[in-house]
């Protein structure tokens, strides 16, 4: 907020409360008006609503919108290329180089931008295990993405933990400043771009939230593989015996809506990391997919919609009654609601978990042709892993239409994977086999028909073929042979009628149904050839057969 009158806001008396001896001289950043460090909720509220930045609905949420940018700029994205990380990089479609020099520049042009201005800063942590955690600072222009930093991530404790937080990554994020591309090289007037040599991550020109969120998994997906430990775009729980279990997914297959069960304690909803010690969350908090939310089949994330201390972006509301409505997406499908992590009943205080004994990967196959549940050898997860299949759903990303676009997102998070995908591929292969995990391929997609024909699977169905699998009773069933992956099908689910098991029966027409099933095949083999010449052949032998 750029104050020029001065005026005092509403807690410009608390403002250095809970201010941290390592300054924002430290970052470059002087002559600022009023820095807020470290305001709790309620006082980001006053600050929300005195600045105009958003509006209390019923029983207390905040909604916000983000304007232009309702979901991921994901072609907006850089990294930095320096001497001490490039030849650690998956340079290409989604880790585009920035010029040092560049970087320089528009961050000093960012620098004197906020002169004057008032500043948000949140210092907390990334990850739930303390050998692993990494301290972060958010610095924001908004006081709302203060707010939902301080929802996503792990806060300090004490007042000296505050004092003493010394940040090994900061993230600033200013949405009122543009990039000039014929200036700065940037795509468009929006950035995106990390700096691993100065750990820096500035951010221009979008207000959307997950870019603050999914900046951070980007810096851990690069820095936790170096120690050993796996980085996962994964929710995660424990059941009643204390296994857990973990759900790799990319948005829109159901990973927050299936981890928030509740016959099990919810770990987290999307970032975790498996070190030698089991699962651990990397947030505080889950920034869950609302639209069209349903009471009766996820009322523990829709009972966070209706709470104080939850962030709603870009959800339509009435300004008389101030009740929400999510079934309406006229502003995006992408609305989001941000809670902490502790809003779930069941959610383990910790944020940790032991090795998983499941691993879920989750796809949403559009084309209505793979089945709901298959068995993997781990040579045909290694092989569903790299592959990462699933269909985009529409407002995920910025350019995304109303129909699902299929897609392929290796280590089911392409977008933030530094490395190449060999090394995590690697990584997740040995923890496999280590501990006798077992992997399943869950489709949470179409049935009876490609999308716009057939429906998607109840999610009633998907629930009881999980709680089988994670139970173990799935393992006691007779299965068949895919004709075309090769995976494992059940032929019995309790719960589950034996036509939703096999997709084929679903289709009017046998004969369209193996032809769209093989087409997929095809895309499958297409798609993996980029991949062949860095995998052992028993993983290239696991996928489709045409």
């Amino acid at each position: 907020m750029n104050n020029l009158l001065n005026i005092k806001t509403p807690t410009e008396g608390e403002a250095q409360s809970l201010k941290c001896d390592y300054g924002l001289i430290n970052h470059g950043l002087t002559d600022l008006r009023k820095v807020y460090w470290n305001l709790p909720t309620e006082a980001l509220y006053e600050e929300i609503a005195f600045r105009g930045e958003g509006r209390i609905s019923q029983l207390g949420p905040v909604v916000v919108n983000t304007g232009k940018h309702t979901a991921r700029a994901a072609t907006d994205k850089f990294i930095v290329r320096e001497a001490s990380t490039e030849d650690k990089i998956w340079w290409g479609e989604y880790n585009r180089p920035f010029s040092q020099d560049k970087f320089n520049e528009l961050w000093s042009r960012m620098q004197g931008y906020l002169q004057g201005r008032d500043v948000f800063v949140q210092d907390c942590y990334a990850g739930a295990d303390a050998e692993y955690r990494l301290p972060i600072r958010i610095v924001t222009e908004f006081a709302w993405h203060s707010f939902f930093a301080r929802n996503m991530f792990i806060l300090p404790k004490t007042l000296e933990e505050y004092r003493r937080h010394v940040p090994d990554f900061t993230v600033v994020c200013v949405p009122g400043f543009k990039g000039i591309p014929q200036i700065d090289g940037t795509a468009s007037n929006t950035y995106i771009v990390l700096n691993f040599e100065q750990k820096l991550c500035i951010i221009g020109n979008t207000a959307y939230g997950g870019e603050i969120k999914k900046s951070i998994f980007t810096i851990l997906n690069f820095l936790l593989p170096l120690e050993g430990v796996m980085p996962m775009h994964c929710s995660a729980n424990i059941g009643s015996k204390g296994e857990s279990a973990i759900f790799f997914g990319l948005s829109g297959t159901g990973k927050t809506t299936l981890s928030a069960d509740p016959h099990r304690r919810l770990i987290g909803d999307d970032e975790h990391g498996w070190s030698d010690e089991g699962v651990f969350n990397f947030e505080g908090g889950c920034y869950a997919k609302v639209i069209s939310l349903s009471e009766s089949a996820e009322p523990q994330i829709y009972a966070c919609t209706r709470k104080f201390g939850t962030i709603l972006e870009n959800v339509v509301f009435d300004p008389v009654s101030r009740k929400i409505d999510l079934d309406d997406p006229t502003i995006t499908e992408n609305t989001r609601a941000s809670y902490p992590l502790e809003y779930i009943e069941n959610a383990v205080p910790e944020k940790l978990g032991g090795h998983p004994k499941n691993i879920i990967m989750l796809t949403c196959d559009a084309s209505g042709v793979m089945p709901p549940i298959a068995k993997l050898t781990p040579e045909q997860a290694m092989y569903q892993f790299i592959s990462g299949y699933t269909s985009k759903i529409a407002g995920t990303e910025v350019g995304l239409g109303k129909e699902p676009e299929l897609t392929f997102s290796t280590c089911f998070g392409a977008p933030f994977m530094v490395h190449h995908p060999y090394f995590y591929a690697d990584l997740l292969k040995r923890k496999i086999l280590k501990y006798g995990v077992n992997c399943w391929l869950v489709n949470t997609g179409w049935v009876g028909g490609a999308y716009g024909i057939g429906k998607r699977i109840s999610i009633k169905y998907t629930r009881a073929l999980l709680n089988a699998a994670l139970s173990g009773k799935l393992l006691n069933v007779e299965y068949t042979t895919d004709p075309i992956f090769g995976f494992q099908v059940p032929k019995t689910c309790e719960d589950v009628p034996p036509g939703v098991l096999n997709p084929a029966e679903a289709w009017s027409n046998k004969e369209t149904y193996m032809q769209k099933y093989r087409e997929l095949a095809t895309r499958f083999i297409e798609n993996f050839k980029k991949y062949e010449a860095g995998c052992p052949p028993e993983v290239v032998k696991a996928g489709p057969k045409r």
